[in-house]
């Protein structure tokens, strides 16, 4: 029994990094692909983020979620969201990026992504709907899915290790984000504004990551065993990773 059990985990492993390594190559063609193809960065963008999404969507699909399970999910997408609006007049400082972190360390990849695509799409209810919410649905899905996969990792076992990842995460989710500015505003591919807008970005990107390590720093802990405790007394998600 324990052996199926060790041998189920270790499948659940293979076919994170399986998934993880295709999502990981998208991602260098989105980047990349779009700004070699004339007057079609957009489409070509929108295409790769779509590639992206299916696997994980399909796979999160065809899992056997209870309603406890969704229910939960539901909340933690909703705390997410709801947690972004109160900061809305301080730009790039929220707690949402700290939830969705949160998730994925405890509940696995799949649940991660889920919470961050969630938080952005319901959060925009409040704040406003546009063509940047599918680019904000990815950035903070990947977010999660990548602290999931790093839950058993030193990055998610040490307030450290999470602040120095929640740093990283919010430069890279500036960067993301831009690249949709980018790809609209651009008429046809250049160094020099492309970099420009990098640069101008700079100091929002920074404010984003200082308080996602404040909110790790400050309350990742007390998150972590409020989450622990909660999916021991219920069994909540224990099988995903």
């Amino acid at each position: 029994m324990g052996f199926s059990e060790n041998q189920k985990r270790i499948k659940r492993k293979y076919k994170n990094l399986l998934i993880a390594g295709l999502l990981i190559l998208l991602a260098v063609l989105l980047i990349f692909v779009p700004l070699l193809i004339e007057e079609q960065f957009m489409l070509a963008s929108i295409l790769f983020m779509v590639c992206s999404f299916l696997p994980l969507m399909i796979k999160y699909e065809h899992k056997k979620v209870t309603s406890k399970e969704l229910v939960l999910i539901a909340i933690l997408g909703a705390i997410a969201a709801v947690s972004r609006v109160p900061f809305a007049s301080i730009p790039s400082v929220q707690p949402t990026t700290f939830v969705i972190i949160m998730t994925g360390a405890v509940f696995g990849a799949e649940s991660g992504f889920v919470v961050g695509a969630l938080a952005a799409i319901v959060s925009n209810i409040f704040l406003g709907q546009g063509p940047w919410t599918p680019w904000q649905m990815y950035a903070w899905g990947m977010v999660g899915f990548v602290a999931g996969l790093l839950k058993n990792t030193w990055f998610m076992k040490r307030a450290i290790g999470r602040s120095i990842f929640g740093f990283i995460t919010g430069f890279l989710f500036g960067w993301f984000m831009n690249l949709w500015v980018v790809l609209t505003l651009m008429n046809s591919f250049n160094w020099a504004q492309f970099i420009g807008f990098y640069t101008a970005s700079f100091y929002f990107d920074l404010a984003h990551a200082l308080s996602n390590v404040f909110f790790l720093l400050v309350f990742s802990q007390s998150w972590l065993k409020i989450l622990k405790r909660f999916q021991k007394k219920y069994g909540l998600l224990t099988a995903y990773g």
